[in-house]
């Protein structure tokens, strides 16, 4: 064979070689836990709504009524809803800021962050045993000789997210008010990413308290009490407006509309009440933004300087 010719086919080889390794094989993507780039965001929303359930908003046992419940909604709207799970509020936030997802169920502290730095609206709220309203629970073990808050000064505890208003921002504020930081007050402290794991932590002995979300130990201790029955609660923080869900800015207006509806008007009819009674919702109201500013007065107050010393 010709220099030449042999030289040109070994090329060949080579490239086809290369085309063929694994750093070119198609990689397989879960839609549910990747980042979308525009294009695809552009391509999806043309076809989906996307609605992300965040880990903490709900106990694992819980999220398959939540899963039903965003089938529910693309039924009524005639559009497939895309479930879309995250594990922590930050990322959530990110994705709405980006307009990556359509809407998401969060907590009461990433909600207010969202409003102020990016427009995050409101869609509605869930009303839980016909309030609109929930507690940070500081929980022990029940045969802890722990009683109160402060019996737990030198101990190891349990914040479940960073931005999370009832497992960080409340406890944290609590703390302020003692002219303490979680860093003066616990021996150490870890974050949990979700408040059933919290709970399990404190029932297990891994440490000694955790600040937990009413509604999601509620829930526990009525359908599943394994661990909630092992714990007790040593404080009850101050009533706060309730995790909501919320839209992008970028949201289509007349998609908001229909979605705002479907959610208002879910325990009209048999299926949406069977579902919103598996989640422990009585219904979804209308809130207003106001609602929670005693979230944003706690993130103010922290923000001062030396605002922990000021009574």
């Amino acid at each position: 064979m010709p220099k030449k010719l042999f030289i040109i086919g070994m090329i060949a080889v080579l490239i086809n070689i290369a085309s063929c390794s694994k750093e070119t094989e198609p990689l397989k993507i879960s839609l549910e836990k990747r980042m979308l780039t525009s294009t695809d965001a552009g391509n999806i929303r043309e076809k989906h709504i996307r609605i992300a359930v965040g880990g903490m908003i709900t106990p694992k046992e819980g999220l398959a009524y939540y899963k039903h419940f965003l089938d529910y909604i693309g039924e009524k709207i005639g559009e497939p809803v895309e479930f879309v799970d995250r594990n922590d509020y930050a990322e959530i936030n990110t994705l709405l800021k980006k307009d990556d997802i359509d809407a998401a169920f969060i907590c009461s502290g990433p909600y207010v962050d969202g409003h102020k730095d990016f427009g995050l609206e409101l869609l509605a709220a869930p009303q839980v045993y016909g309030k609109t309203v929930y507690y940070s629970y500081i929980i022990a073990a029940k045969n802890s000789p722990i009683n109160n808050f402060e019996g737990l000064r030198g101990k190891k505890f349990a914040f479940t997210d960073p931005l999370s208003n009832s497992g960080k921002l409340v406890p944290t504020f609590m703390l302020a008010k003692m002219n303490e930081t979680p860093d003066t007050f616990f021996q150490n402290y870890i974050f949990t990413k979700s408040h059933d794991k919290a709970i399990k932590a404190v029932a297990q002995g891994i440490v000694d308290g955790a600040a937990v979300d009413s509604l999601i130990w509620e829930y526990l201790n009525r359908t599943n009490p394994e661990f909630t029955s092992k714990t007790k609660i040593i404080k009850i923080s101050e009533p706060y407006a309730i995790p909501p869900v919320v839209v992008a800015r970028g949201i289509d207006p007349k998609t908001k509309a229909k979605l705002k509806q479907i959610f208002l008007n879910a325990h009209k009819d048999a299926k949406g009440r069977a579902l919103l009674n598996k989640m422990m919702i009585d219904k979804f109201i209308v809130i207003d933004d106001h609602a929670y500013d005693s979230v944003r007065e706690m993130k103010s107050w922290l923000d001062r300087p030396n605002g922990q010393e000021q009574k």
